[in-house]
């Protein structure tokens, strides 16, 4: 995975070191690009289960500011991966902005010493070839989450103080795992969608 990181003044904390296992060992798979899914395709639940494995878990923070007496709510969206201090959001395909919200999320959290670094996963744009080859590229267009429009923002001060670091998933990840496993992606896609709809409330 290409990576960058940020303010390389900061030391980072330990949490980092303990996903390394997980970017080291992952695979870009065919059969999880065809079926595709979105930002919540196979590959970005499969990247989520690697970390929770390892004792990562979703984390939402409760914030708020107070003014003399009076306590200002200041939300934030809840965290793909948190540990140590470590705050970790997976972008497979989803559209640009998140980035901007996921930046603007580590700032305010950093800011209140809630996290000490922010990691964000992401898509390398060359991967566009392969998806291209695979009938799939219209489905991982140019305004969605990629690693050409997250490291401007990072250069354009993007996180504030808040130290990130960024992996971007290349085509030497790519292997080609054959039809039967694209067969058995899209039955677990399917299982999976299958649950998301008996637990919506009509």
């Amino acid at each position: 995975m290409a990576q960058r990181r940020r303010r390389p003044d900061h030391g980072l904390p330990a949490g980092v070191g303990r996903g390394q296992d997980v970017l080291r060992a992952f695979r870009l798979l065919r059969s999880e690009v065809v079926v595709g899914g979105g930002n919540r395709s196979l590959i970005s639940r499969r990247i989520d289960g690697a970390f929770y494995a390892r004792g990562w878990q979703e984390k939402d923070f409760s914030t708020a500011f107070i003014v003399d007496a009076n306590t200002i709510q200041s939300p934030t969206h809840a965290v793909d991966c948190f540990r140590g201090g470590v705050a970790l959001e997976v972008e497979w395909n989803n559209k640009d902005p998140f980035f901007d919200r996921d930046l603007n999320n580590f700032r305010l959290l950093f800011d209140l010493r809630a996290i000490q670094t922010g990691v964000i996963i992401t898509r390398a744009t060359e991967l566009q070839a392969i998806f291209k080859a695979q009938g799939k590229g219209s489905s991982y267009g140019a305004a969605t989450t990629h690693h050409e429009k997250l490291w401007p923002k990072l250069e354009g001060g993007g996180g504030g103080g808040c130290p990130v670091l960024t992996f971007a998933i290349t085509a030497a990840l790519y292997e080609d795992d054959g039809d039967e496993a694209v067969s058995r992606a899209k039955a677990a896609q399917a299982a999976a969608r299958g649950g998301q709809t008996q637990g919506r409330v009509p």
